[in-house]
């Protein structure tokens, strides 16, 4: 017997918003879910799961775990999806053998893996014949990566609901206006089996987890608790951009 789990109404309502503003997903898209096993992309398996059943359209997602090659066991999350009724795949790569060829010295592991990885998503949609990705990056992740490329890059970026990659697929981001704490809740209430940073491969280098990332999700629990509304405040700005009021000269006739 197939088992369906519990995703919350404020979720799904969310995620539906997102999708009639930004046109996520459409008639006939064949969607590829990136899944890691962590708690975002557990519980996107379930919203698009629910969002399939709901929606005035018909469309297609299967899940997708890229394995690196390093003999990770991914059969309890295989076993999980199939519980569910959620169709999943694993995608063979080679990356932790190139990263022993590919990684100079004092470069970002993470960034490497984390670059390899959306390489192979690609590659894997192209092979399963999907149009669009999925990846489950929240709210949170959204506003955390702005202050990220704010401080650190000069540059007033963050993660976008939709866009063109390479090779011609769409990336979508259901959950980017879900709140980190929501995903959390529903892998609890739902007993996720979720993954953590044990299947992360950077640490088989004995790499130390990313500083600046943890560094800004203290930040941001700091600056909410002074301004409750932050996130409330921060997922409008992003949508309501004067860009004409910044020092971009593409922006300004000369």
């Amino acid at each position: 017997m197939i088992k369906n789990a519990s995703i919350s109404k404020k979720i799904m309502k969310q995620v539906g918003q997102t999708n009639a503003r930004f046109g996520l997903i459409g008639e006939g898209d064949k969607i590829l879910l990136g899944l890691s096993g962590g708690k975002d992309s557990l519980t996107l398996a379930h919203v698009l799961k629910e969002q399939r059943r709901r929606a005035p359209f018909n469309f297609e997602f299967i899940a997708v775990t890229i394995s690196y090659g390093m003999g990770e066991d991914l059969t309890r999350l295989h076993d999980y999806c199939l519980e569910h009724g959620i169709e999943h795949h694993i995608y063979d790569t080679n990356i932790y053998e190139l990263s022993n060829e590919k990684i100079r010295q004092n470069s970002s592991y993470c960034s490497f893996f984390s670059r390899m990885r959306r390489g192979s998503l690609y590659s894997a949609a192209q092979h399963f014949g999907c149009n669009k990705v999925a990846l489950g990056h929240h709210m949170d992740d959204a506003v955390e990566s702005y202050f990220m490329n704010l401080f650190y890059n000069g540059a007033m970026r963050t993660l976008a609901p939709i866009y063109k990659a390479e090779r011609g697929v769409t990336v979508i981001r259901p959950l980017i206006q879900v709140r980190e704490r929501q995903l959390i809740a529903a892998a609890l209430d739902n007993a996720m089996p979720t993954v953590g940073d044990e299947a992360c491969p950077s640490m088989r280098f004995d790499v130390k987890p990313p500083h600046v990332r943890a560094k800004m999700k203290t930040m941001m629990a700091s600056l909410e608790t002074q301004f409750p509304d932050l996130f409330v405040s921060m997922n409008a700005a992003f949508g309501n951009l004067h860009v004409e009021t910044f020092f971009d000269t593409h922006y300004h006739q000369k």
